[in-house]
């Protein structure tokens, strides 16, 4: 992805089967870069809080020794997927996800992501 893509990349998101919003988020500051959401969605809120998930998952590799990097974190809900997703080339940012559980293929939406990501 690129930096001067981030239009392109929310807009491929938001016509995913399912998908309620999405972002791309600097996860060191919380600031999202770019925010898309179907307007019943706090997209704001939640990157700012999945920047703290990432947060918590890079302390938590570190405390452990792990090697390697995070590919993505998928929360499941009653009702909604949510995908976070590194951004290649840029470590320090992530994509973030929301979908409805009752229309979205989380197999289709992890493959469209990547998909949009490159």
């Amino acid at each position: 992805m690129e930096l001067n893509n981030i239009d392109n990349v929310l807009e491929e998101l938001m016509g995913i089967n399912g998908a309620i919003a999405t972002g791309v988020i600097d996860w060191e500051s919380g600031m999202a870069l770019g925010m898309r959401s179907n307007g019943n969605f706090d997209i704001e809120l939640a990157c700012a809080g999945n920047a703290e998930v990432i947060k918590a998952k890079m302390a938590t590799m570190r405390s452990l020794n792990l090697e390697g990097s995070i590919s993505d974190i998928l929360i499941t809900l009653t009702d909604q997927l949510h995908i976070i997703s590194m951004v290649p080339g840029y470590p320090e940012l992530a994509v973030y996800l929301a979908l409805d559980a009752s229309k979205a293929n989380l197999a289709l939406a992890r493959a469209a992501v990547k998909k949009a990501l490159k």
